[in-house]
């Protein structure tokens, strides 16, 4: 980033599930005059709070935030989708003198917006509901297996636990014959006009996270978080196979409640599948060559990011 550049400024802090992204983005946002624009697929879903560490409006002090709180749960929300709506409120922040504070734990995102996006086919639902009834009778694993098969790229991209992206890659194989990986081939559309500053927080011991994840977690069941599933499993118009639900946390106390599972089998796969998410942003983070990283137990980190950001002209 430099003084230089004709393109608006913007940050982005990155990190791990567990490491302070939140607190440290309303910190800079106060230093900074900046507004947070949420990076999570799932803090943009209503009533959806503890499993997700939303920040309630007390915690955001006073700070702006996008993209919390915009849809039902039971509406599906598109890598695309989030791409169009950053864009647009980075823009209405930058053009009020703000500065647009890019701020989560969705990898996915991140890279859309830093990259663009191939021009992939639209959704078929009905397709979805077949693959999910495929999933239902053989596993995601099996489905994994057959990524494998037709188009082992983007299978090796992909976690076998990590149902939606295996859905997606599978939908845009079967509708087109062509496979997912390919279609990123083809081509991206345009980067963001932004000049993005990346920011990567993250704690130094693995172990020391998976003690904090599990204390967390813990924390969130202590506050509510199985009533808060509760009430959304009542509805009746919600299922397991919701981009929603599928989240990490919600799925293991939807299982509970359904009776798949006792509350403790509950509590340690919640537990690991948090550890296993954590694990795959890792996978991403190391990927970003040209962000700078910074501890999240050191003192002054807010200091530290605050000097890296004077240093780049921001």
């Amino acid at each position: 980033m430099t003084h230089q550049s004709t393109r608006p400024p913007a940050i982005a802090l990155m990190g791990p599930t567990a490491s302070g992204k939140t607190r440290l983005a309303i910190r800079l946002a106060q230093a900074l005059d900046g507004e947070v624009v949420s990076v999570d697929s799932v803090l943009v879903y209503r009533g959806m709070d503890i499993g997700t560490a939303k920040p309630s409006l007390e915690e955001r002090q006073g700070v702006p935030h996008h993209l919390i709180d915009i849809l039902d749960p039971a509406a599906a929300f598109s890598t695309g989708q989030f791409r169009q709506q950053a864009l647009e409120r980075m823009a209405d922040i930058s053009a009020r003198g703000r500065l647009p504070i890019l701020a989560g734990g969705t990898m996915l995102y991140f890279n859309a917006l830093f990259h663009g996006l191939a021009e992939l086919p639209l959704a078929d639902e009905g397709l979805r509901r077949q693959i999910d009834a495929e999933a239902a009778r053989m596993g995601w694993a099996m489905l994994h297996g057959e990524l494998a098969r037709v188009d082992p790229q983007a299978a090796a991209r992909i976690h076998p636990n990590d149902p939606q992206r295996i859905q997606r890659a599978l939908e845009v194989y079967r509708l087109t014959g062509v496979p997912l990986s390919e279609w990123f081939d083809r081509g991206r559309s345009a980067p963001p006009p932004f000049n993005i500053l990346r920011l990567i927080v993250a704690p130094s011991d693995r172990d020391a996270l998976h003690g904090l994840i599990r204390q967390r977690f813990l924390d969130m069941l202590e506050r509510g978080l199985v009533e808060e599933v509760r009430v959304l499993f009542g509805r009746g118009d919600l299922h397991a196979e919701l981009p929603s639900i599928r989240a990490v946390g919600y799925r293991q106390v939807w299982a509970y409640l359904q009776g798949d599972w006792t509350y403790d089998e509950m509590v340690e796969r919640g537990v690991i599948t948090t550890r296993q998410f954590a694990k795959r942003q890792y996978t991403w983070l190391r990927r970003e060559e040209v962000a700078s990283r910074f501890v999240s137990e050191d003192a002054d980190v807010l200091e530290q990011m605050l000097k890296k950001i004077g240093e780049s002209g921001c």
